[in-house]
């Protein structure tokens, strides 16, 4: 009889070290390196323990300009650790694996964007760009307001005038979330994330029918037929408040990245939180894979090292600058 080869899932080049130990040394070396940590709530529930802050990109990028320390780890992924030196260039800021990126940033490159614009204009369009906060800042210079999941809302509402057209880049599920809730038209990009792209309707139903009672949690970067069944729908900021609003033990079906649990239990562990599995398009099995691996590749070691060895660093660019206008603008004004 063969033997049976099971796949590795999350392999990983680390030799095995002793989490406690890797965390008494990242304490000592931020200490020695004046630094803070910011963990986005999608890294391991780990990293979040040990880190200063933690939140949603909103947050976390006005939490990166409060932050009087001189070094910044963002425990996260590319475009957020860019947004953080954008607006704190006085400060050095390390990200532990530079290859944590975005399938979102990557849909819309700088270039592409650059000459879809210069279409839209020669066809007679009049409108303004508006992105995600989950795109490059090449993309971010050339962008008339940037949006989190948690102030999209009412920053097109409230800020983006009603006589121009808009251009929303670079998550078309999400735009479409804002259109209906805005009433405003939009030219859609057509990206998307690649872990809230893959939940599957059927188990979603599947684990309703097994739940009755359960509210379905869902992220707007979700696609439509998703968010039709949710009971509620919003960023990760605003899936903590609805939780810890209820008193009464409540089951949730959470339709997002898996690592959200964790701040979730933390400050409402009176709830039970089950994760909606993904589905495999290539072969349409469900699995566990809700997971970001982008921000997998955060880990306590790669925290360390980057504390240790000072790299990688996340280095001013040229364009930065016209980001930063626009970053500023948009998130902290």
């Amino acid at each position: 009889m063969a033997e049976l080869t099971l796949p590795i899932v999350d392999a990983t080049t680390e030799v095995y070290e002793d989490p406690l130990e890797v965390i008494e040394e990242i304490e000592r070396l931020k200490k020695e390196q004046d630094a803070v940590i910011l963990a986005h709530f999608y890294v391991d529930g780990d990293i979040q323990e040990i880190a200063d802050y933690t939140g949603d990109s909103l947050k976390l990028a006005r939490d990166a300009t409060q932050a009087t320390n001189s070094t910044i780890v963002f425990a996260g992924v590319h475009f957020m650790a860019e947004s953080a030196k954008i607006l704190s260039p006085e400060k050095r800021v390390l990200l532990p694996d530079l290859l944590a990126g975005c399938s979102l940033a990557d849909s819309c490159p700088p270039q592409k964007l650059a000459a879809y614009q210069a279409e839209l204009r020669a066809q007679g369009h009049d409108f303004v760009t508006v992105a995600y906060i989950n795109t490059s800042a090449a993309v971010k210079s050339l962008c008339d307001w940037i949006v989190t999941s948690g102030n999209a809302r009412e920053l097109i509402e409230q800020k983006v005038p009603k006589d121009k057209e808009i251009l929303f880049v670079p998550d078309q599920h999400l735009g479409r979330y804002l259109m209906e809730v805005t009433g405003r038209e939009m030219i859609l990009w057509p990206g998307s994330c690649m872990v809230h792209e893959v939940f599957s309707i059927q188990d979603l139903v599947r684990a309703k029918k097994r739940n009755p009672k359960a509210v379905v949690l869902a992220h707007p970067e979700c696609p439509q037929n998703v968010v039709e069944l949710a009971d509620v729908v919003g960023g990760t900021e605003k899936m903590r408040r609805y939780v810890s609003s209820l008193s009464e033990p409540t089951t949730f079906l959470v339709a997002t990245e898996a690592n959200m649990i964790h701040p979730l239990k933390a400050i409402a562990p009176q709830h039970e939180y089950i994760p909606v599995p993904g589905i495999m398009a290539d072969t349409g099995e469900t699995c566990a894979c809700n997971r970001c691996p982008h921000m997998a590749r955060n880990t306590l070691a790669k925290v360390r090292d980057c504390l240790k060895f000072g790299r990688p660093e996340i280095v001013w660019q040229p364009y930065f600058e016209q980001a930063q206008d626009v970053l500023r603008r948009s998130l902290l004004s």
